[in-house]
């Protein structure tokens, strides 16, 4: 009799779960005012709409359930059932990861659009094989040059210090002939005003939110790269549902990734008016830049596919089509 209790009591614990749902935990590090984050808000509130409140996502933004770059191994390992993170951030474990930031491979959202699906089946594949299954992607702003100087063609980045943050952006500048100097995101309104440092690659959103035009004047539309954030959902946790639950996840999964990356795009032409009405001189770069800085890019593709292998191959010849 005494055997019986702990299942009778487990038994009792679980019947108002059962009654109330399924619930899910989708941890993020980025701020509740995100366009990513209040897009993954959006996919939440769908599923549980569609699923008439059998399945409830909590979104936990900020970093407060896990570290940003804690997040992929909490949906690995089943502590969280899905999760976003952005795929670059885990390109030390597999290149593949960090192929939507090779260097001026795609520099607009219709070329970060093409190279996105043809990585997916690679994605997906990589993901699977760590438990994991993908929902959506969504692009943040490309990656664009801001000088303090007018920049017309590489020789004009020759010898000056270039803000470096990790190994691609090192390896742009020193490409370029410029000095590489690791500066932070959060230092580098001071590093601009000592000028320690006198260009950089960010993305828009970072010029409007850090006010670095105040001290800088000059940027240009590069868009070096389109670095993509995932929604990734523990594989386990997916297949536990029945066909009506992951028709109605999948079904918000595809609309957040459509409604997602226009609203990227629509953000990046708000922030680059920002800019202007700052006093910032926005502008494209001109074809001689545009060009010598493709030459960049097919250098570092060549670089990335050395360590990608058969698979990075295969989706830079689905790009390339």
């Amino acid at each position: 009799m005494k055997s019986l209790v702990p299942a009778i009591l487990a038994s009792a614990l679980a019947a108002p779960v059962a009654a109330q749902g399924l619930a899910w935990d989708l941890p993020t590090g980025y701020a509740p005012a995100s366009f990513q984050t209040q897009n993954v808000q959006q996919f939440a509130d769908e599923v549980a709409q569609a699923s008439s409140g059998r399945l409830k996502i909590t979104l936990h933004p900020n970093g407060s359930l896990y570290k940003a770059n804690e997040i992929k191994r909490a949906v690995q390992t089943g502590q969280a059932q899905a999760g976003e993170f952005i795929l670059s951030g885990a390109a030390n474990e597999n290149p593949l990861y960090g192929v939507d930031s090779i260097p001026f491979l795609a520099d607009s959202y219709p070329a970060a659009k093409r190279l996105a699906e043809a990585a997916r089946p690679a994605l997906d594949k990589l993901l699977a094989s760590q438990g994991m299954r993908l929902l959506f992607t969504v692009p943040w702003p490309g990656q664009s040059l801001y000088s303090s100087k007018p920049v017309e063609t590489i020789a004009d980045l020759k010898g000056t210090k270039m803000r470096a943050y990790n190994p691609a952006t090192s390896r742009i500048a020193q490409l370029a002939g410029a000095q590489p100097t690791t500066i932070q995101l959060a230092e580098l309104g001071q590093a601009l005003a000592t000028g320690t440092v006198e260009n950089f690659l960010t993305s828009s959103a970072s010029g409007v939110e850090m006010k670095l035009y105040e001290s800088v004047k000059h940027f240009y539309g590069v868009n070096a790269w389109l670095p993509k954030n995932a929604v990734v959902v523990n594989r386990q946790a997916f297949d536990t549902l029945d066909k009506p639950l992951q028709e109605a996840v999948l079904k918000a999964a595809a609309a957040a990734e459509q409604r997602g990356w226009a609203l990227s795009e629509q953000k990046n032409a708000e922030y680059l008016k920002e800019l202007a009405a700052r006093g910032m001189k926005v502008a494209a770069p001109s074809e001689a830049l545009t060009r010598e800085l493709r030459k960049i890019g097919s250098t570092m593709t060549g670089e990335w596919l050395k360590q990608a292998g058969a698979d990075g191959q295969a989706i830079i010849d689905a790009y390339s089509k």
